[in-house]
């Protein structure tokens, strides 16, 4: 089934671009949740629907591109495709919303640099000029959790909660990119961050403390260092099960791929056996919020998730 028709499916077979005025953002898919991970967009536009957080789409957008090869490679080219995608949203006129902490990071890099280095964007901007475009420097990009967070407010998610998620612990998965770097993204304490901890427990769950909590997923690596990228994951997963965690809540889906869709590698490879459920923040927040389980794509998951729901309904 091509990812549209499992969206409008799960959305009550509404068109995804049906018109709507008022809008608040301007979505940001990236690549790798539309073409392989559409749960996570199913859930994140169903909870930004409910509370009441309009989107308008385009499909105008490329590649953010990726915040660490190309940036590592060429980072005029890295900022002037990411200039390009700003330069999309400056024309339809609203800010960019993201699902994804790598989107989050270059694009809001970007956006940062260019405002700061005049320099820097007169060479984007001679470069975009080939494409007949031009950015002015005025967009602010933000990540879904930004928005749950800051804007929505973790008061008002309690508010609305309809099945508050009892006796469910939960490891808080942050990823890197979503406060690093912390100059710039101006998100949280990169060390010890506390919000995707304080949006769980918002929702009646328990976020339980672990070692190493920002230890990167090691997606980075893949297709570069697999066996650095599983050993990085398993290391992950083996302080995530130390913890007594019922299961992992991501907010990117690099993160969410190492440990949903290659766990099962992981287990195989090392002789073990985690069985630990990971679930993007959105889907744990459709839950609470009384979205029923068969509209949130979790037969798309590689970990089965039954032991959670079973936990929780």
């Amino acid at each position: 089934m091509l990812r549209k028709e499992i969206i409008n499916k799960e959305m009550g077979n509404q068109e995804i671009t049906k018109k709507q005025e008022n809008y608040d953002y301007l979505l940001f898919l990236g690549c790798l949740i539309p073409t392989s991970l559409p749960y996570m967009e199913i859930a994140a536009r169903k909870s930004l629907e409910i509370l009441n957080i309009k989107l308008k789409e385009t499909n105008d957008f490329a590649c953010c591109p990726d915040p660490v090869g190309i940036k590592a490679m060429d980072e005029i080219t890295w900022l002037s495709l990411g200039a390009r995608n700003l330069c999309v949203a400056q024309k339809i006129g609203l800010d960019i919303l993201t699902l994804c902490n790598g989107c989050y990071e270059t694009l809001k890099e970007t956006s940062h640099i260019l405002k700061e280095q005049k320099e820097t964007l007169e060479k984007v901007n001679k470069i975009l000029s080939s494409v007949n475009k031009e950015y002015k420097g005025n967009i602010i990009v933000k990540h879904i959790a930004e928005v749950l967070y800051k804007e929505v407010g973790t008061s008002k998610i309690s508010s609305v909660v309809k099945k508050p998620l009892k006796n469910l612990k939960v490891s808080a998965f942050y990823g890197c990119h979503v406060v690093r770097p912390s100059e710039i993204m101006e998100f949280d304490d990169p060390e010890n961050p506390k919000f995707l901890d304080e949006l769980i427990e918002a929702l009646g769950a328990e976020s339980v403390p672990r070692m190493r909590k920002m230890l990167c997923c090691g997606a980075p690596l893949l297709g570069v260092n697999m066996e650095l990228s599983l050993e990085m994951a398993k290391n992950n997963l083996d302080y995530i099960k130390a913890s007594g965690a019922d299961c992992i809540v991501t907010l990117c889906p690099f993160c969410q791929t190492q440990f949903d869709r290659n766990q099962a590698v992981i287990q195989r490879k090392f002789n073990l056996d985690y069985n630990l459920p990971a679930l993007y923040y959105p889907e744990l927040l459709c839950l609470a919020l009384g979205v029923e389980p068969e509209k949130l794509g979790f037969n798309l998951h590689r970990v089965k998730v039954d032991p959670i729901l079973e936990k929780i309904l």
